[in-house]
Order: structure tokens, then C-alpha cells, then sequence
């Protein structure tokens, strides 16, 4: 059964007379109004293209600002005033080779103006006529004839003599006269000719003061090793192939050669294979592999998939004339801020490398001896000059390249015994905590504020929320220290630290000498965005340090040599990455920069944490002197009540080597009591074992009283417990 719609009716009326009702009106259909097209633009246009205005700037590179154009000159001046060093250093060395080349001037004069002086032109035609006059004595005619043209070439040899002679004594007679400027203007003006005449294919006036090439670079022979390398194809009998286009060079670059091409078409070959084939390449080129610099010309620099940018060196452009200086620019800084890039090294080239921190987790690796915890500390000492900057280190090592930032860290711990272990354990606890708390802190600001719920420099000030620095060095000594269980328990802690971290204003600095599955998980490294690794091995453990794959994109710390340290490659991105000599900072000057911090902080109320339980900074800061052999003894038992001898000598020994190598129990026992230690027991039980040792409270009693109630104000942890309130603009404040 269907239904019968009717008619709609308005009123009981199907078609009223008079519509109550006012109905919207029908909009009118869009009409889409296509833009007017030029006629140049018009698809049918043959002129199109070749009206088009070109995509490119019209000045070059150093002149499109006043700074480059001010910077070129500037740069032009300085090797202006460079080269007339240079030569006026050798002006006695050019004035010898002149003379000696007037000289050879003057020999090739003489030589030249001898027929003319001697009539030569006319000696053939006497010589002719005498031998006929010998052939035909009774010929008058013959012997009148030769005795006419004998006397008119003993007239004309006469004259030409004669005024030599009147020249030259003119000359002398003028020279002796005049002043002594006009003499050394004549003297010139016979010498400069004469040097120029006397000049040869093989001599140089002027010395070069540029170093003969060590390595030669031509686009043939890039052809020839990119063919050798099986990256372009061979021809067929006198046809050497498919060739590269050169889009820029080769040519001299600094201490290189520099070149930009293009791979042919048809090949099959990409940018990538061509930095696979970094070796192979500098081999052909006659060079190690380690001046070799190539990268992949990415869309945004004008590249694409086949374009190449590489750089030759004339030599290793890593390697240091003696022994390493320190170089880094945060020695002559009063402060630094932690959100700006922190000054890295150097590349091959010799241009600044950078590195910004914010927001990043580095990890470090690397064989030992490569200059890796010196490299990692160039990170942490960037964070000693910004007050605002909170430390938590650990150290597995134990040794003394950390030791100094005990006078600033938060927290501090030394070596990977059990009681560092629980210690560490202990500090990612209060680290996690602390992330937990600054979440719910920065989700309860308003947007104002904070637009992008993550830390800025202006809520670290009014808020107190330092920027968190958490360096741990030979990360494997813990791992390989810890049972399963809580091995696990600190991967986790230490991959949520530095996967969620950055966004409270966590910087993870990490560093392992060995970066395989055991000692450091891959789960930890694939989550670290910056990566820095010195020598090792093979690629392998090139890759484990710096990602999968790297080495095969050039990215490959294993062509690096024992001469390398404190080089290494640095990993910024998918598909970035750059070979960088880093600058250098030695223990003093690191220590130097720790009281400095400690001074920012102290200034700007921001010393907490074990820094403030510095005995020994807490000691100068009053005037008083602690025996060093005491000092040591606390720092190294700082997170144990009592030790024994033996483990306190080889902690001692760790930390200072030159100092405690050759100590005893009995030296040790002397030094101590010397320093005011009394033993109230000489045998102290750890681990079950009662053996020979020291408690800590006896060393504490040999400290002044007034330094150790200082010492001991030490801030709180903050609480494990993060607040669920949102808090208010007035509660944040004295967070």
C-alpha cells in the first residue's frame, strides 16, 4: 500500500491569492571568476619563455648586502698588507737577483750590439772582394774596389765606436754630476732594462707566496676516478664515455680543490652512491679518504638526487701543529645562554660548527683516548656560564675529568659501585619527578604564557624552572654493574628522560666508549637526536654510535686515525652530518669555569643540591684551607658511610693517579691524622666484611664545625609526587 502525497497547502489554500508567507530568495549560482591571464602567461604563447623573467638574483653572492661588501674589502685590504710583507721582507733577495740579471742583460747587450759596432754588415762584401783580389793579383780595378769598400768599413767601425764611447762617457760624466736622486734614477732606468733583457724562461723576479700545489685537480681526472669507481659507464673504442657536468670548478677553495657536478642521466647513478664510494674516489685522486669532503646538494641549495658538492684538501685538514691548545670561545665568555648554539669546533674548511642543545639529546661515543669525555664536556662547560642551568652528573668512570663540578652540580655522582649505583638510581628518580611536576606545571599556564606548552627562557626566570643538564659519561660502567632487573628499570628511566625531557627543558648529554646492544641498548640510541663519535674500529661500530646506515652516506668514523683526537663526526639529521675538530678545553680550564659558574649561581641564588654541600668551595668561600688528601676522601665517600682501605686507595688512585699512585694504607693512615682525622675505630664492616677502613663521620669531625653546618644546607629533593592542582599565577611563582 502506498501513500499519496498531496500538494503542500499554506493557509487551507493551495494557491492562495495573497502569500503571507515571504520565502527566502534563491541565491544566485557562484560564478567563478577566473583571473585575468597576461598575455605573456597564456599557455599558446611561443614567447613565454623566453619573455620570462629569470629566477635569479642579479648581483652575485658578496656584493647583495653592505656587511659581505664591507667584509670582502676589509678581507682584500688585509691580503693587500699581507703580500707587501711579504716581498718588502725580501727586498735585499730581489735587489741581488737584479743586479745578477743586469748583468746577464748586459753580457746578452754586448753580445747583440757586436756585429753592429764591428760594421758586420759590410765585412761579407770585403771578404768577398779579397778572396777575388788573391784569385786576380794583375786586377786593378778588383784591388781599387777592395781597398775602397776596406776604408769605407774602418770608417763606419770608427764612427759607430766613437759615438758608443761618446755615449757612454756622456752618460758617466751625467751620472757624476747630478744629485744623488737623479743618480738612482738613472741607475734604474739602465739596470731595469738590463734585468729584463737578461731575464730567462726559468727565473722569477718575485718570490710566490703561494705553496706549490700538493694535489692537482682536474674535470678529467674527476672523470677518470668516478669512472674507476664504476660510477659513470665506459665508452666503446676512442669514446671515453658519459662525463660529469661541472657546475662549478674544479677550483682552488682555500687549501683545496672545490667542485659541484652532475651525474649523467641514463646511468643510474645517484648522489649517494657517489659518497659510498668516498674511498674508492680518493685513491683514484692520489689522496687519503679523510680529505675527501662530499655531500648530496639537497632541492633547497638549487641540487637534486645526482648532484655532488666536494671538496679535495691538499693535506689532512684535521691534524694539529703540536700539542692542542684551548681554543674555545667559552673561555673568554662572562655568560652564555643554554638556548643559543653552543660553539663546537671547526670543519675542514675551518669554519664554525655550532650546535644548539634545546630541545636535543646528544650521545657520545667512541674507542678511548679520543678526546670523547673532552668533546662531551665542551656541552656541559656551555651550561656552566648560564646560571639558569641545573646539573645532575654521573660519572661510571669515577675519575677526575668530572670532579671539578662538584662545586656547581645539583647532583654528583663518581664511579659505578654499588652505593653510586643506588645513587644514580636514586638521582633518575628525582629526575623523573621532577619532569612529572613540570608537566602538570606548564599544562596549567595559561597559553599567553606558554603558547606551546614547552619551556622558555621567559618561564625559567619567573618561574625557577632551570634548564636541566643531564650528563652521564661511560654509561657501559653501569650497565655492565647492574643486575637485569635494574638494568632494565634505568634503560626505561633514561629513554622517558630523553624521549619526554626536552620538552621541560631536559638536555640529555650521554656518552659510552662502547655503544654495542649490551652496553648501551639500541632502544637508548635511537632516541638521541645529535650524535657525535670519534675513531673506532670499523663501519659497524661507526653506525652503532651515529645511526643505521650512516657510513654507507659517508657518515664513517672509522677512517679516522690515532692522530685524530678530539675529531669526530657529528650527526645533526636524517641526512646531515659533518666531520668537526672540536675545540679543546683541558682539565684547569674546565675547572676554572666551574667556580665561575658557581659564582653565576651564587649571584643569582641558583646554587643547590650537593653543589652547596661542597666542603671545599665552602672553604674558600671562608678563608680556610682543607687538606687536599681530606677533601678527596669525602668527595670520593660521598654516597658511603664507611669504606675500606682498599677500595678508598683505589677511588683515590682513580681520581688523582699522580698523586695516590704509590700511597699505602700507612700513608694514607699519616696524611690523615695529619689533616686532623681521629679513627674512633679502625675496623669498619661493609658487605659483611670487617676489614681495615673508615668511617665518614670521623673525616667529617676533622672539618670546622661552621663549614660543615654550611655545607649541610643542602635543598631538598623535590617531592616524587607531582601535584594535580593547577597552579594558579601566584603559586607557580615560588615554585
Amino acid at each position: 500500500m502506498t501513500d499519496t502525497q498531496t500538494e503542500p497547502q499554506i493557509n487551507g489554500h493551495a494557491e492562495p491569492k495573497v502569500a503571507l508567507i515571504k520565502w527566502a530568495p534563491e541565491p544566485e549560482p557562484a560564478v567563478e571568476e577566473t583571473p585575468e591571464v597576461e598575455a605573456v602567461d597564456r599557455p599558446d604563447n611561443p614567447l613565454a619563455d623566453w619573455l620570462t623573467v629569470p629566477d635569479m638574483p642579479i648581483l652575485p653572492a658578496w656584493a647583495r648586502s653592505r656587511q659581505s661588501i664591507t667584509a670582502n674589502v676589509t678581507a682584500l685590504g688585509r691580503l693587500c698588507v699581507w703580500h707587501c710583507r711579504y716581498h718588502a721582507l725580501r727586498i735585499p733577495k730581489y735587489g741581488a737577483r737584479v743586479a745578477w740579471l743586469a748583468v746577464k742583460g748586459l753580457v746578452r747587450g754586448l753580445r747583440g750590439l757586436w756585429p753592429t759596432l764591428t760594421a758586420h754588415d759590410r765585412t761579407a762584401a770585403v771578404k768577398a772582394l779579397r778572396a777575388q783580389v788573391k784569385a786576380q793579383p794583375e786586377d786593378v780595378e778588383l784591388a781599387v774596389r777592395y781597398a775602397l769598400l776596406h776604408r769605407e768599413r774602418t770608417v763606419a767601425r770608427r764612427a759607430r765606436w766613437g759615438a758608443a764611447a761618446a755615449a757612454v762617457a756622456a752618460t758617466a760624466v751625467g751620472w757624476y754630476l747630478a744629485p744623488p736622486l737623479v743618480q738612482a734614477g738613472m741607475a734604474a732606468a739602465v739596470t731595469v732594462p738590463l734585468a729584463y733583457l737578461g731575464r730567462g724562461d726559468d727565473v722569477q723576479l718575485l718570490d710566490n707566496p703561494t705553496p706549490p700545489l700538493r694535489v692537482d685537480m682536474s674535470a678529467q681526472q674527476l672523470n677518470d676516478a668516478l669512472r674507476a669507481a664504476g660510477l659513470l659507464k665506459n665508452g666503446k673504442g676512442d669514446d671515453d664515455g658519459p662525463r660529469v657536468t661541472c657546475v662549478m670548478g674544479p677550483v682552488r677553495d682555500g687549501r683545496g680543490w672545490s667542485v659541484m657536478f652532475d651525474l649523467p642521466k641514463g646511468g643510474g647513478k645517484t648522489a649517494a652512491d657517489v659518497l659510498a664510494k668516498r674511498t674508492t674516489i680518493a685513491a683514484e685522486l692520489g689522496v687519503d679518504e679523510i680529505q675527501v669532503i662530499a655531500s648530496r646538494v639537497r632541492a633547497a641549495a638549487g641540487g637534486n638526487a645526482g648532484r655532488v658538492s666536494m671538496w679535495v684538501a691538499d693535506d689532512d685538514p684535521y691534524l694539529l701543529d703540536g700539542e692542542p691548545k684551548n681554543n674555545t670561545p667559552l673561555l673568554k665568555a662572562d655568560r652564555f645562554s643554554i638556548w643559543e648554539p653552543i660553539p663546537f669546533g671547526r670543519d675542514a674548511r675551518g669554519n664554525r660548527i655550532t650546535v644548539p642543545v634545546m630541545w636535543q639529546s646528544l650521545f657520545f661515543g667512541g674507542l678511548p683516548r679520543r678526546g670523547k669525555t673532552f668533546t662531551q664536556r665542551l656541552m656541559t662547560a656551555a651550561g656552566l656560564l648560564d646560571p639558569y642551568v641545573r646539573h645532575y652528573i654521573a660519572d661510571g668512570k669515577g675519575g677526575a675529568d668530572w670532579m671539578p663540578m662538584k662545586a656547581v652540580a645539583h647532583r654528583l655522582v663518581m664511579g659505578a659501585e654499588d652505593d653510586a649505583v643506588d645513587a644514580l638510581k636514586s638521582m633518575l628518580k628525582e629526575l623523573l619527578a621532577e619532569m612529572e611536576r613540570r608537566f602538570v606545571l606548564l599544562r596549567g599556564l595559561p597559553p599567553s604564557v606558554c603558547p606551546e606548552g614547552k619551556l622558555t627562557p621567559a618561564i625559567v626566570e619567573k618561574y625557577n624552572l632551570p634548564v636541566i643538564f643531564v650528563t652521564i659519561d661511560e654509561l657501559q660502567e653501569y650497565f655492565t654493574a647492574m643486575e637485569k632487573d635494574d638494568r632494565d628499570q634505568v634503560i626505561n628511566d633514561l629513554c622517558r628522560i630523553a624521549r619526554r625531557g626536552p620538552a621541560a627543558g631536559f638536555v640529555s648529554n650521554f656518552a659510552s666508549q662502547r655503544p654495542d646492544a649490551e652496553s648501551v641498548p639500541t632502544k637508548l640510541r635511537e632516541i638521541i637526536t645529535l650524535r657525535y663519535c670519534t675513531q673506532v674500529v670499523d663501519q659497524t661500530s661507526s653506525d652503532m654510535v651515529l645511526g643505521k646506515g650512516k657510513a654507507a652516506q659517508g657518515a664513517d668514523a672509522s677512517v679516522l686515525s690515532e692522530e685524530h683526537r678530539g675529531t669526530g663526526v657529528l650527526v645533526t639529521g636524517p641526512a646531515s652530518f659533518v666531520t668537526v675538530l672540536a675545540d679543546f678545553l683541558d682539565g684547569p680550564a674546565f675547572s676554572e669555569l666551574c667556580q665561575r659558574g658557581r659564582a653565576l649561581r651564587v649571584a643569582h641564588n641558583q646554587l643547590t643540591g650537593d653543589a652547596v654541600g661542597d666542603i671545599t668551595a665552602a672553604a674558600d668561600s671562608a678563608g680556610l684551607t682543607i687538606a687536599p688528601v681530606l677533601s678527596d676522601c669525602l668527595d670520593v665517600m660521598r654516597h658511603a658511610d664507611r669504606m675500606h682501605t682498599v677500595d678508598l686507595l683505589d677511588r683515590l688512585v682513580n681520581v688523582d693517579e699522580d698523586r695516590y699512585g704509590d700511597w699505602d694504607a700507612e700513608r694514607l693512615a699519616a696524611e690523615l691524622e695529619a689533616a686532623g682525622v681521629d679513627r674512633t675505630t679502625k675496623q669498619v664492616k661493609v658487605g659483611g666484611k670487617n676489614l681495615a677502613g673508615y668511617r665518614r663521620s670521623d673525616l667529617e669531625a676533622a672539618v670546622p664545625a661552621e663549614l660543615l653546618f654550611a655545607a649541610r644546607r643542602v635543598d631538598p629533593a623535590p617531592s616524587t609526587t607531582p601535584t594535580t592542582e593547577t597552579p594558579s599565577e601566584g603559586s607557580v611563582e615560588g615554585a
